[in-house]
């Protein structure tokens, strides 16, 4: 079926000669493409996100009877994983194996992490089976993959055995796999074994990095522990750790949690001096606490602060939050609020479908929920499992089970499905 998907690639690309027009040595200029001016421009179309220029390439190297070097083939396969497109990027390492190929480690460590990512753990097994038995040596960054995937699930038994091998082949415990233990222990109400390993890592006298300052700072705040979190934060600032987007997002979001909406502006003046922008999540936050006291004026003078700080275009998308949630719902229908953010230039974006439609939800507003969802689908943009949470979360609020429900048995046949294939 890909080679079926490569051969009509490779007949668009050949038909379509712009495709390499800004190149000097162009076929207009009656001379061929060299293959390493191909893998060039391959790996360039990667960065650049331009995938489907990068796999018309492709398809025109195989016309012309060549083939691109692992690398480039690596990074095809990283980018279409990137963006969901797995069926593709496996299809593509199916070819470079069918080409003789012999994919390194590297490769294999890519494929892992794009099978995880969609949470399709049979088949990852199945590439790790595939590396053992053409005696491809897992190194550090394999079980690091496999590390980050067990603690997203939750799996801490597995994660742990994980670690253990990792231990016995004698890898390097990195801040990463550190940072992910911590997160695994505070997500299953082990807080105090992920402060002990903090303490461990002391002893070893490895450094705190950023990773795991952020861990610890967020596992003190979720066991409301603010005075130890604080504790920490000052001490990743005194040892020269600059602190990141997902440091203030726990820090302000713990402090809104424990009622300190105060200390929580304060951190969120203080990130936007140190030339951060404000996290949509982040903002959120706030306008739902300042929301929740009536704070209408320290909502607009946050507002007017993040344009004068020069956010202006995409605090379009803070604006319409600010009216969902304020006093006078000047955007009480989802589509006013999509044709403000279009009028301001805002790109529209999953992303930002599912902050509406989060906003809404909040609110209690399921039919505004949906509407988000409708004009979503009418933009061509798939609607992702963010969105499908959110309209499960609209209608619980709304007290409609059933149809929360129907929503939730669609996700899980869906996930059946992509499973089987």
């Amino acid at each position: 079926m890909r080679n079926k998907v490569v051969k009509e690639v490779s007949l668009r690309a050949v038909a379509n000669k712009r495709l390499i027009t800004e190149c000097p040595n162009g076929p207009e200029n009656g001379k061929e493409l060299s293959g390493e001016l191909y893998n060039q421009i391959i790996c360039a179309c990667c960065r650049a996100g331009d995938i489907d220029r990068a796999m018309a390439l492709l398809s025109q190297m195989e016309a012309l009877g060549f083939h691109p070097n692992l690398i480039s083939y690596t990074r095809l396969i990283e980018a279409l994983g990137n963006i969901g497109r797995t069926s593709e990027a496996e299809a593509v390492f199916q070819e470079i194996v069918c080409y003789g190929f012999k994919p390194r480690v590297k490769m294999y460590n890519v494929l892992l992490r794009i099978f995880l990512k969609k949470g399709l753990l049979g088949v990852a097994v199945k590439v790790l089976d595939k590396m053992d038995n053409l005696g491809i040596e897992r190194n550090q960054e394999t079980y690091e993959v496999l590390v980050a995937y067990y603690v997203n699930a939750g799996r801490l038994e597995d994660t742990w055995a994980i670690i253990n091998e990792m231990k016995r082949r004698r890898f390097q415990l990195s801040s990463f796999v550190y940072s992910k233990v911590i997160s695994l222990y505070r997500d299953n109400g082990m807080w105090k074994k992920a402060v002990g390993i903090m303490e461990e890592i002391r002893e070893m006298g490895m450094s705190l990095d950023k990773q795991i300052c952020n861990s610890i700072i967020d596992t003190f705040g979720k066991y409301g522990e603010l005075d130890e979190a604080l504790e920490v934060f000052e001490k990743m600032q005194q040892e020269g750790v600059r602190p990141d987007i997902t440091t203030w997002n726990s820090l302000i979001r713990w402090h809104c949690k424990a009622g300190d909406l105060p200390k929580a502006l304060e951190f969120f003046t203080e990130m936007q001096e140190q030339g951060l922008y404000p996290d949509p999540k982040v903002f959120l936050r706030i306008i739902s606490c300042l929301g929740e006291q009536g704070k209408w004026d320290v909502m607009k003078k946050i507002f007017e602060t993040m344009k004068y700080r020069g956010h202006k275009k995409s605090g379009a998308i803070y604006a319409v939050l600010v009216d969902i949630y304020g006093q006078y719902g000047r955007f009480q229908e989802a589509e006013q609020c999509i044709s403000a953010l279009k009028s301001e230039g805002v790109q529209l974006s999953a992303s930002v479908f599912c902050i509406l439609a989060n906003a809404y939800a909040q609110q209690g507003l399921c039919e505004q929920t949906l509407k988000v969802l409708e004009v979503m689908e009418a933009e061509g943009i798939e609607p992702n499992m963010i969105m499908l949470n959110v309209l499960i979360n609209a209608f619980g609020v709304a007290g409609r089970h059933m149809e929360a429900l129907s929503i939730y048995d669609y996700m899980r046949e869906s996930y059946a499905y992509e499973g089987m294939h």
